[in-house]
């Protein structure tokens, strides 16, 4: 430890001791796995230190006495003065609970091999430090090591002196805070959060632009006489122009308002999801005010900008022009009007296209911002289907096994035939996991390679076409991002430093590439690891299909075998990572709903509305001439709902790149979402937005069966 802390940059070093244990739990027949850490007798731990929820901490000299993670007390329902058997080493050992905690250093709690948190099977147990010492025989030696550096220390510089350091000792490599399992995971959770604050947040200000211009432009439009006179009496062009813009700068205040209240709201929900899947010690909830801020300024700037276009329209009208009615537009007969005249369309039909038409860019942005609605949906419901992917590459086509064996050491495969003499085992395939260094110049990586033999059918390496890839003998196969990585390429030759076993370095010829959505996978020829090894047939994992009815049996003979260090139940994780793939899926598709119905139903009567007004004269006279409330609610809804129709192509373009930035800025060392699109995705998204301008139009239109003809008709004066 000395030499340790002479290493410049280091401030604080602790060691300890850790390992696993089986565990057999009251009231529970399934296999449980527990991860031992010593606590220093003396006085409390300097790193990591865990928050006593409950009890005490156990008392000097009770080696029978250990502290555990609250959620694992909870989940298996302990109290404290609740024992139970753990079984480290090869030994079993009755343990009393003193207390529970939690931790800094296990926010986010899984077990060896684990995909996702199992809080019943897997906890964290803290026991005096020369008790964890005795049973794994560390007595006055340490397996794990903590340091705090100081401020203005390299990292790597000191990493790599302490990598130099343990060396001789057997050090499996040092790392970094980046790369602790915990840290890894919410900082994964940060950054897609910082992905999609880049991506959807300006679509929603585009958006507010668009049906702020499209009000504002109305009410000037309303307002001519009294810009007419305003300025008859003396108000100058600046003057007019920045009313308007003070007018929408106040619709923009309230609507800021709201906004910070909603999103506050909306922002301690998603906290409190965040407090839910992750076992925080604690969380504080809290909104920096340059959020506020920033917020409300880009709200109030997007408003303006929205504006200005109405507001200059308005500074620019003389007063005599400006107290005359508007001119009607000039029209003349176009190629298009031919064309709709040799089809013999409905009069109906002609009218709605021609003000499609005539107005072409208050059309397109209709319909940009309706396509707009549609992508957002697209956006989000993608993810459905990628993790839907995920879950068919991972858990039913490369790993199609029931439960994995771990053990504490290498075992010889002459060993698979008492496996499969175990109560319910059906079908055994060895397995081997290397931790790895794999380098390629100044580029490495820190991996744990794998090897099977090449007609295992439990663990597959599958491709992205789904077809099974074996690794071949002297070759490497590489997961697409390790090699993004390491820059590698079929065919280039990587250095591996086995951080296990004979701790020797060799090279191998990248032989492949394969898709992975789990982890940086790297795969070899357990033959061929075996050579290289100079050893006999050798597995620390095994693969098991199981018969469920004697699962019972199994998990109580388990619970026995002293080189067992773990038991992973891929059923249960499988059934695990679905549950929170519906409940957080759902959620998210439902938020990403809602917000595109209120972009379209924004879009859509806004427009509606505004034509119903402009158009109210022409409407009326149409029906004075005879036509049907049906024909011309027609020439209404039909024109809405045609932008609507055109507006989906967009949306679906839209919504496919925004799916692809926000499937690039998921993807981490820990897992990569596809983008799956599914048309079922497109078709949802589409129904979705057009029943939501279908409503908003058909609550315009009844405006219709209420217009007062003799009063639209009356001349203005």
């Amino acid at each position: 430890m000395p030499e340790i802390l002479a290493i410049p940059g280091v401030v604080t070093a602790e060691a300890r001791v850790a390992g696993t244990a089986v565990l057999d739990l009251p009231n529970r027949t399934e296999t449980a796995v527990g991860r031992i850490l010593s606590w220093p007798e003396s006085d409390a731990p300097l790193l990591n230190v865990p928050i006593q929820r409950t009890g005490t901490t156990p008392r000097p000299g009770r080696a029978d006495e250990v502290m555990v993670t609250e959620p694992f007390a909870e989940a298996n329902g302990f109290q404290i003065g609740d024992s139970f058997i753990a079984n480290i080493n090869g030994q079993a050992r009755a343990l009393t609970i003193t207390g529970t905690v939690l931790s800094p250093e296990f926010i986010y709690t899984i077990g060896p091999g684990a995909l996702m948190p199992d809080n019943e099977g897997f906890g964290i147990i803290w026991m005096s430090e020369p008790a964890v010492a005795a049973a794994y025989d560390m007595a006055g030696a340490f397996n794990a090591l903590s340091l705090r550096l100081a401020a203005d220390a390299r990292p790597a510089e000191v990493l790599d002196l302490l990598d130099s350091l343990l060396e001789p000792y057997g050090g499996l490599g040092a790392y970094g805070r980046d790369r602790q399992q915990s840290d890894s995971f919410v900082s994964a959770e940060i950054d897609q959060l910082r992905g999609m604050a880049m991506v959807v947040p300006p679509i929603f200000f585009a958006i507010s632009a668009f049906l702020v211009g499209m009000v504002m432009s109305r009410i000037v439009a309303l307002e001519r006489a009294q810009i007419g006179l305003l300025k008859a009496l003396g108000y100058s062009d600046l003057e007019v122009c920045v009313h308007y813009l003070m007018l929408a700068g106040l619709i923009a205040c309230f609507g800021i308002l709201i906004g910070w209240g909603a999103g506050t709201w909306m922002a301690r929900g998603m906290a409190s999801q965040y407090a839910a899947f992750f076992d925080f010690p604690y969380l504080i909830f809290r909104v920096p005010a340059w959020v506020y801020a920033m917020s409300g300024l880009a709200a109030l700037i997007t408003t303006l900008l929205g504006a200005v276009r109405a507001a200059l329209a308005a500074a620019r009208l003389a007063p005599a022009i400006a107290m005359q009615p508007p001119a009607p537009p000039r029209f003349r007969r176009s190629v298009i009007d031919s064309v709709m005249a040799a089809l013999r369309l409905s009069q109906s039909t002609i009218m709605v296209l021609r003000s499609i038409i005539r107005w072409p860019v208050r059309s397109g942005l209709t319909a940009l911002g309706i396509g707009c609605a549609v992508s957002t949906v697209i956006a989000s419901s993608f993810m459905y289907d990628a993790l839907d992917e995920i879950m068919d590459m991972a858990f039913y086509q490369a790993n199609r096994q029931d439960a994995m064996l771990l053990f504490n050491g290498d075992l010889p495969e002459t060993a698979l035939p008492d496996i499969l003499r175990l109560p319910g085992v059906l079908q055994a395939e060895p397995q081997q996991f290397h931790a790895a260094v794999l380098r390629n110049g100044p580029r490495e990586k820190t991996v744990s390679l794998e090897a099977r033999h090449p007609d295992a059918s439990l663990s597959r390496v599958i491709g992205a076409e789904g077809q099974v890839i074996v690794a071949p003998p002297g070759g490497i196969l590489l997961a697409e991002r390790l090699a993004g990585h390491l820059d590698l390429g079929v065919g280039d030759t990587v250095e591996v430093a086995f951080l296990t076993g004979r701790r020797e370095t060799h090279e191998m010829i990248v032989t492949g590439l394969v898709e992975q959505y789990f982890g940086l996978g790297a795969y070899v020829d357990a033959g061929f690891m075996d050579a290289t090894f100079r050893q006999s047939a050798r597995m620390n994992v095994a693969n098991l299909m199981i018969d469920e009815d004697q699962l019972d049996a199994l998990h109580a003979r388990l619970q026995d075998i002293p080189a067992l260090s773990g038991l992973i139940m891929m059923t249960d994780t499988r059934t695990s990572f679905l549950e929170t793939i519906n409940e957080n899926v759902v959620i998210v598709n439902g938020v990403y709903a809602t917000i595109a119905i209120l972009i379209s139903v924004g879009v859509a009567y806004n427009a509606a509305r505004i034509q119903m007004s402009e158009r109210a004269r022409e409407l009326a006279s149409l029906r004075i001439l005879g036509f049907t409330r049906g024909e011309v609610s027609m020439i209404l809804v039909g024109e809405i709902m045609l932008l609507a129709l055109l507006a989906q192509p967009i949306g679906w373009l839209l919504g496919a790149w925004i799916a692809q930035a926000m499937s690039n800025s998921f993807t981490s060392d820990l897992y990569g979402i596809p983008l799956v699109l599914e048309a079922d995705n497109f078709a949802y998204a589409s129904l979705v937005v057009l029943g939501a301008c279908l409503a908003s139009v058909l609550v315009v239109r009844r405006r219709i069966d209420r217009m007062d003809l003799v009063a639209v008709m009356k001349t203005r004066e």
